[in-house]
């Protein structure tokens, strides 16, 4: 007589903790490019290299164009509140760097 294993679970965690999905409406892109880029670093390893080439492109392309240089502190967690205040006070745009 053989025995039937009994039912096994599988349970998944999403880190992220949103029981309840956010929605977000994606923002209407702008006709034109002016004033400040801030470009953050998420601090993944080359993610200077990126943003480097990056920051050429836009001088080369986007002439009167400012950039602005912000890293984070460590890749595991989200940027700390002063780092994301200085972007808002500072930059009309955002570029983020996920680089490897």
């Amino acid at each position: 007589m053989t025995t039937a294993n009994p039912p096994q679970t599988l349970v998944i965690l999403d880190p992220t903790d949103e029981r309840v999905p956010v929605r977000r409406e994606l923002t209407q892109r702008p006709e034109s490019i002016s004033g400040t880029i801030a470009l953050l670093d998420i601090s993944k390893p080359r993610g200077d290299v990126f943003l480097d080439r990056l920051e050429a492109l836009i001088a080369e392309r986007l002439p009167g164009v400012e950039t602005k240089r912000y890293m984070k502190p460590t890749v595991a967690r989200p940027a700390p509140e002063e780092i994301k205040q200085s972007i808002r006070q500072e930059a009309d745009f955002v570029i983020e760097a996920l680089a490897d």
